[in-house]
């Protein structure tokens, strides 16, 4: 916590902070934001070969197996990763304590046509949100799903001899079309929806230092805020003196 002092005479005040992500949770998406970026970098040279640069990296037999391994390395430490993830969600499934924070509900249906409203000039304030917002919803599930697809995919193109054993032959190159694809739609998605929206829009580097700061909490988790501390948000009080 950051100390704040208007009066020099005047003891430092500490600024709240709270807590958002463990470190457990930060260590993941650590890991998720490394090997997917490597990736990234070696799996759109071999998605593009007719750009330059591209056959500059492949450009030899070696080089082609070297960015192969590379790729294969970081992909089965995403591998280990999305199965950590799930099986910690399903411990705290069986001891009864995974919280439904980032489940989708109705609720999101409608704080998503309120910010539309919002954003239209129809509507004064924004909508409150609790933990987790629509659009951050949005982002893990789309996240969730893309890995799923990518994994499964990826492991056929890896393995074809072993898959086309018990799947038709065409599975090989509509898995090549899939991953590819998918890795680019992921990319984009990330880049403009997720880094925009966390990153840019407000700078929230949360998920690096596992706090946020009280004015935070109560301007984009509202009702979280409310939760933690049984008070009523800022926003909240002026949207009821209306």
């Amino acid at each position: 916590m950051s100390g704040k002092r208007t009066n020099p005479s005047q003891p430092a005040q500490q600024e709240r902070t709270f807590l958002r992500f463990a470190l457990g949770q930060r260590w993941e998406h650590a890991v998720l934001l490394l090997s997917g970026l490597v990736l990234l970098l070696t799996g759109l040279p071999q998605k593009y070969r007719e750009f330059s640069l591209s056959q500059d990296l492949l450009s030899t037999p070696e080089q082609v197996n070297f960015i192969r391994q590379v790729h294969h390395i970081a992909a089965i430490i995403l591998a280990l990763e999305v199965i950590y993830h799930i099986g910690r969600i399903i411990l705290l499934m069986v001891r009864r304590k995974l919280p439904g924070d980032l489940l989708p509900v109705w609720q999101d249906v409608r704080d998503a046509g309120q910010m539309l409203q919002y954003l239209l000039f129809l509507r004064k304030d924004k909508p409150k949100f609790g933990r987790y917002n629509f659009e951050q919803k949005v982002t893990y599930w789309f996240i969730f799903f893309g890995l799923a697809i990518m994994g499964l995919s990826g492991f056929i193109i890896w393995f074809p001899v072993g898959f086309t054993q018990f799947l038709p032959g065409g599975v090989v190159p509509a898995a090549k079309l899939a991953h590819s694809t998918e890795s680019v739609v992921m990319a984009i998605f990330i880049i403009i929806w997720h880094v925009y929206h966390v990153h840019i829009e407000r700078m929230n580097l949360s998920m690096f230092t596992g706090r946020v700061s009280e004015d935070e909490m109560r301007e984009f988790h509202a009702k979280e805020y409310d939760r933690l501390t049984g008070q009523t948000s800022s926003s909240a009080q002026a949207g009821e003196k209306k």
